[in-house]
């Protein structure tokens, strides 16, 4: 095969650039080629990584081993056919894919006018490649191993390549119809083993295609830069028109299609020959791309209108109708007579006679249906009965509708066309308006995200504060943006001045790119929760700067995994914010995090009050170096929590150290499950008896204690100076005997406790007599008193019935779950309730209560003022007393 003539056929000046269509194949590859990526592009903080796989690779490689079969895959203008036309030419200049003797490049369109007749593979490969001598034709049938077939634009073939509709052929030489040739060769029954690539939008065609698929993903940002760098011959120039099209339009997965790139090049660059502002969204490039066409046909305002409303006739033709193309006859009926020679300008022409017109650009055709909708001076069709007809099947109409209700955005336009039907503007308005407040007080965190587009569309600030009123569900989680959804939801809180909450709950990827268009709202954010999320490296930088920025108040990282690395990078913005509130559970923080956070709670500007490091493995050299940060005067923190943080006895003197310096402002210290034991309580409590310690909160839920341990506890109790109004010692087996301790302490006058926890304590009957005892006293303070989990029965707590019943009792909330109650107890509990002035909350879960019970529960509820809620979850009630139960409000069942 003369490969020269096969680099003249391919590189033949095809058609010619346009606007819209994109640059020729032929001027791109000979001098800025650059490969689309495929959907297997690893993208990274950094956007792609340098070894990110191309189309012209993934295609190589597949052809190099056994498969016969590749099917390109790829929207509107994502490069496939330059790509194609590449690979042509890369075998014609001897680079790749040697191993094949003979290439065919053809497209499907092309068959569209031949379905009539009756040809044969020689026939059709001689029509279409008039450069291959006829007596060369046998070789290329006698060895199909050595053929490789390149067929581009399937989603323009007019028939099915259903296997089932035709009779396939096995002879190259049998006359057939096209159609039956052009199945028989992808199917595989004509000059089996030859390989062929085939390109094509997503369409419904691809499902009778075997072999290997490959996603064209277009250009990303690295690709994207070098075009522009290719483009514009001033580096000036194409770093400005860069950086404008990534800040307002890189965010679109248009972006990522070479053909749009051209288009935005061409159009950045003859505004900025003319000095003209750069377009701020996508409705007013298409602004600027329409009004650009339009003056290249020097047409009065008269014509311009009638132009542009035969275009939106044919557009929502082709939309409602879904046909890509249209024939002459359809043409002439949209009203194109006048303009038959200069609709190369907006449409592509094909066919032998130019009978066959279809639209460069799906956008185009559809921001000229937002266009007419507003040029259209019929009072027919309203805005809700436009969106719904054109629903998924127009995604960006109302986006367009919403650009150019804006006069300001609109103007160029109109100076061209005339006046435009301010009905239909006002109409779009009422309707914008309506449905925003609607979706706004839903759920459905994409409907808000399309809301926030429009309005970004509109760039009307007056008009975000009009629709986002008070009663917006702004707090729901707005998790798994996209950059889209970004710069939209940016736009809207940048207006408004700021949002109370950014819910960004189980943000699977906060890459760089989407925290920098983020940047501005969270530091316009009081809240801002990313619990259950995961942050690039870049991401965290974005988000220290908005804080030491910010008047952010609360900052949830809880299960972000965050490590000591990006730790060290939030600290810089941590140590100069207004940060009342860090929680940073589960984020695998070690003992290195413990220096920076002890830096940033001693940086004289940080406002921490209260730090939550739950279950991270900070350990006690961690734990001690935190502690030196207590000492400073300018340490804030009064409440900090340590579950699981494994922590033992030996971190404990550097606490209690703290907390009796005189400097430490800690109230409330959680050491749930950690290692304290013995020895580390009787450390702490020799702080808790300090003049200069002002602790209020203690919990050791499971921390390894005994009953010994209750003695320290008692003396600490029983100090005048001792402020502990909270106490949770849960799940310890503290045993009667230390139980005993405790009650001596509670009885002592003037003893600060308010809230006590002893579920799963191993106490007994004797102790709830005791504290039976000391409930009834006139000293105690005891207002919450939590004895679950302890098998003491009917008869053990009966003592706190009797208590509770007491008029010196203020006890408000009672947990007594799982004690091993039964129906026996129920007078009793209920005489309680009926004479208790002060209690309000009873938690009863878990006990042997059945049905009989019931009824006597339910009056007692009903008619007692100041009991609030009683939990009877898990008792033995059948579904005959849910009725019942469903008509006290204050019972949960």
């Amino acid at each position: 095969m003369d490969k020269d003539s096969v680099l003249t056929h391919i590189l033949r000046s095809k058609g010619m650039s346009t606007l819209l269509g994109g640059e020729l194949s032929v001027s791109v590859i000979n001098n800025k080629y650059i490969s689309p990526l495929t959907s297997e592009a690893q993208v990274t903080d950094s956007n792609v990584e340098d070894n990110s796989p191309t189309l012209d690779h993934a295609i190589h490689a597949a052809l190099s081993g056994e498969i016969k079969t590749v099917v390109l895959v790829g929207l509107e203008g994502s490069g496939k056919t330059t790509a194609l036309e590449n690979l042509v030419v890369d075998w014609a200049n001897g680079e790749h894919l040697q191993n094949f003797s003979y290439v065919f490049h053809f497209q499907f369109r092309e068959f569209n006018s031949l379905d009539n007749r009756m040809l044969s593979l020689e026939a059709l490969m001689l029509h279409h490649h008039g450069h291959i001598p006829p007596e060369s034709m046998h070789l290329v049938l006698q060895k199909p191993e050595d053929v490789l077939f390149v067929f581009d634009d399937l989603d323009r073939y007019k028939r099915s390549l259903d296997p089932s509709v035709h009779t396939l052929c096995s002879d190259p030489s049998q006359a057939v119809s096209v159609s039956c040739l052009v199945a028989s060769l992808l199917h595989g029954s004509l000059l089996k083993g030859a390989a062929i690539v085939v390109a094509s939008r997503p369409t419904g065609c691809l499902k009778f295609l075997s072999g290997t698929r490959v996603d064209v993903l277009g250009f990303l940002r690295p690709q994207r830069e070098a075009y522009f760098n290719g483009f514009f011959t001033d580096p000036t120039a194409a770093n400005k028109a860069f950086t404008h099209m990534e800040k307002t339009l890189g965010f679109y997965d248009i972006c990522t299609t070479p053909r749009f790139c051209w288009t935005v090049c061409s159009i950045y660059k003859s505004l900025m020959d003319a000095g003209a502002k750069l377009p701020e969204t996508l409705s007013q490039l298409y602004v600027d791309i329409l009004v650009h066409l339009i003056q290249t046909l020097s047409l009065n305002e008269a014509c311009n209108r009638e132009l542009v409303l035969a275009l939106s006739k044919m557009a929502s033709h082709c939309t409602l109708d879904q046909h890509s193309s249209c024939t002459k006859e359809e043409i002439d009926s949209f009203g194109f007579q006048r303009f038959l020679t200069t609709l190369g300008v907006f449409l592509q022409v094909d066919g032998h006679q130019s009978e066959v017109f279809s639209f460069h650009s799906q956008l185009m055709r559809e921001f000229l249906l937002a266009v007419s909708f507003f040029l259209d001076t019929s009072p027919s069709e309203g805005t809700e009965k436009m969106v719904e007809k054109h629903k998924g099947r127009a995604k960006f109409l109302d986006i367009f509708l919403a650009g150019l209700s804006e006069p300001i955005q609109r103007r160029p336009l109109e100076t061209l066309l005339g006046e435009w039907n301010a009905d239909r503007i006002m109409d779009f308005k009422c309707w914008l308006k309506s449905s925003s407040e609607v979706t706004l007080k839903g759920w459905y965190k994409d409907q808000h995200h399309h809301c926030f587009h429009l309005l970004h569309q509109a760039q009307n600030e007056s008009l975000v504060k009009e629709i986002i009123t008070p009663s917006a569900r702004m707090g729901i989680s707005y998790g798994d943006l996209s950059l889209q959804d970004c710069v939209a939801l940016n736009y809207v809180i940048t207006c408004l001045g700021g949002i109370e909450q950014l819910n960004l709950y189980r943000t699977k990827n906060l890459t760089e790119e989407a925290a920098e268009r983020l940047a501005p709202t969270m530091s316009l954010s009081h809240k801002i929760t990313l619990l259950d999320s995961f942050l690039s490296t870049g991401a965290v930088n974005h988000l220290a700067s908005a804080l030491s920025r910010g008047p952010t108040k609360e900052l949830d990282l809880s299960h972000t995994g965050l490590g000591d690395e990006k730790f060290k990078i939030l600290c810089a913005g941590l140590r100069d914010c207004k940060l009342h509130i860090l929680k940073l559970k589960v984020c695998r923080l070690t003992e290195a995090s413990c220096e920076d956070l002890g830096s940033v709670l001693t940086s004289g500007t940080s406002q921490l009050c209260v730090l939550d490091i739950t279950f991270n493995e900070i350990g006690d050299q961690g734990f001690t170096k935190l502690c030196k940060a207590l000492h400073s005067p300018h340490c804030k923190l009064q409440e900090l929590q340590l579950q699981s943080c494994m922590l033992t006895a030996a971190s404990m003197e550097a606490l209690s150290a703290a907390l009796r310096s005189g400097q430490s402002q800690l109230r409330k210290v959680n050491l749930t499950q950690n290692a304290i034991g013995h020895s580390g309580v009787e450390t702490l409590c020799k702080s808790l008896q300090h003049p200069l310690c002002k602790l209020q909160s203690l919990n050791l839920f499971d921390s390894e204690l005994t009953g010994t341990c209750c003695a320290p506890l008692m003396e600490a109790l029983m100090s005048e100076h001792c402020s502990l109004s909270e106490l949770d010692l849960s799940v310890n087996d503290l045993g009667q005997e230390g139980a005993l301790l405790l009650c001596q302490a509670l009885s002592r006058l003037g003893c600060p406790m308010e809230k006590l926890s002893l579920t799963k304590c191993e106490l007994t009957h004797s102790v709830f007599k005791e504290l039976g005892s000391v409930l009834r006293s006139e000293v105690t303070r005891l207002k919450s008193l939590a004895v679950g989990i302890n098998e003491v029965g009917d008869q053990g707590v009966k003592h706190l019935w009797d208590a509770v019943a007491h008029p010196s009792c203020q006890l408000e909330e009672l947990n007594v779950e799982m004690t091993g109650l039964t129906d026996a107890c129920v007078e009793d509990l209920c005489a309680a309730i009926r004479a208790s002035k002060t209690l309000k909350s009873l938690d009863l879960r878990n006990n042997s209560l059945t049905d009989a019970s019931v009824p006597a529960l339910i009056k007692v509820m009903q008619g007692s003022h100041n009991m609030q809620e009683m939990n009877l979850k898990y008792n033995d009630f059948s579904e005959d007393v849910f009725d019942m139960l469903e008509e006290c409000v204050k019972i949960r069942y």
